[in-house]
């Protein structure tokens, strides 16, 4: 985790009746491992969050079947296993204990559709999770479901035991310092990893040092990695870009053209999440890239309203045709059979 990873957000594969393809999900899980990416990150809003309704029922099989193709592959690396948790303390608790049970090394807590709970009841279901699965803290946006966190939240939270990283991915500059502030003030600074899921903005977060005055001394902490849902589509493209940036970001020089590629990045991001429309299109958009690339039969979600919105797939094509280089078609192409067999 500290060295930092690719960690794509797994989306979920539906056949045309809206049912579980397993074919296609297995698929994805290998296209990730064979892109170079470091984990994936199971049950979380990629994979739709409607997964744990009793009607589909599908938390424990979808998490069940990444675990059994990431142990298949009997990879030489390392390959972190994140499972997303969500709910009150008693889900939440279950959802752990399951992850658990099947490998996962850790899970990304979520803290979203719990605005009725204080900081200090979120920060007391925190700490009942890490004693049971390393905790990945997740910093969501309000605008898709999240809440706004005080500093001193963030400085509690670094210092639970069992935190190993944050997610840092509320999509504004002065909520992720506080993340990152909170954490250089922590004695446990050097245990957690900060990990951006800044959509828009990953380059960036990529490129920098957070530098603070603590004590009176200057303390930095660097966004090493990323769990991302744009990292679910144009993966191996992602892992060179991080490997790319590892050379680089050492450097007492940086080229400018790292602000323009940003911005590349940037604008691919917004024809796949939708924000124009609220990011109502997010899922719909991930799975509009997998399907052209043959990884899935169609960009069906759970939710049957759940679609592209209007102009979302025009955008797609112009991200196709403007920035030919971030797109891993190729590569995809090369292997797609050998993943679907």
């Amino acid at each position: 985790m500290h060295d930092g990873l690719v960690i794509p957000a797994h989306p979920l594969a539906l056949d045309e009746n809206r049912q579980l393809d397993e074919k296609s999900q297995r698929a994805l899980t290998r296209y990730y491992m064979a892109s170079g990416a470091g984990g994936i990150a199971v049950g979380v809003h990629s994979t739709q969050f409607e997964i744990r309704e009793p009607e589909h029922n599908l938390f424990e099989p979808v998490l069940r079947l990444a675990a059994e193709e990431v142990k298949k592959a009997k990879l030489d690396r390392p390959f972190i296993g994140v499972a997303g948790i969500c709910g009150g303390v008693e889900q939440a608790v279950a959802e752990a204990k399951l992850a658990a049970e099947l490998g996962y090394d850790a899970g990304l807590l979520s803290m979203g559709g719990l605005s009725d709970l204080s900081e200090k009841e979120l920060l007391e279901r925190t700490a009942r999770i890490a004693e049971i699965i390393p905790v990945i803290g997740f910093y969501l946006q309000p605008s898709v479901g999240g809440k706004v966190f005080s500093f001193d939240f963030w400085r509690e939270f670094a210092n639970i035991p069992g935190i190993v990283a944050i997610k840092m991915a509320p999509f504004n500059r002065y909520q992720t310092i506080d993340v990152a502030r909170a954490v250089c003030y922590s004695d446990r600074r050097d245990e957690i990893a900060l990990y951006t899921g800044n959509d828009d903005n990953i380059i960036n977060d990529l490129l920098t040092v957070y530098r603070f005055q603590v004590g009176g001394k200057p303390v930095e902490k660097r966004v090493v990695g990323g769990l991302l849902g744009h990292w679910a589509v144009w993966t191996r493209k992602a892992v060179e870009l991080l490997e790319e940036i590892k050379q680089v970001r050492d450097g007492q020089m940086l080229a400018a053209d790292w602000l323009t590629r940003n911005i590349e990045v940037t604008e691919s991001n917004a024809a796949f999440f939708d924000p124009a429309h609220g990011f109502e299109g997010c899922i719909p958009g991930i799975h509009e890239v997998l399907r052209r690339q043959g990884l899935m039969k169609g960009i069906w979600c759970l939710n049957p309203h759940e679609t592209l919105s209007p102009g979302q797939k025009e955008e797609i094509d112009r991200m196709y045709a403007d920035y030919p280089q971030l797109n891993d078609d190729a590569f995809v192409k090369a292997h797609l059979s050998e993943w679907l067999s």
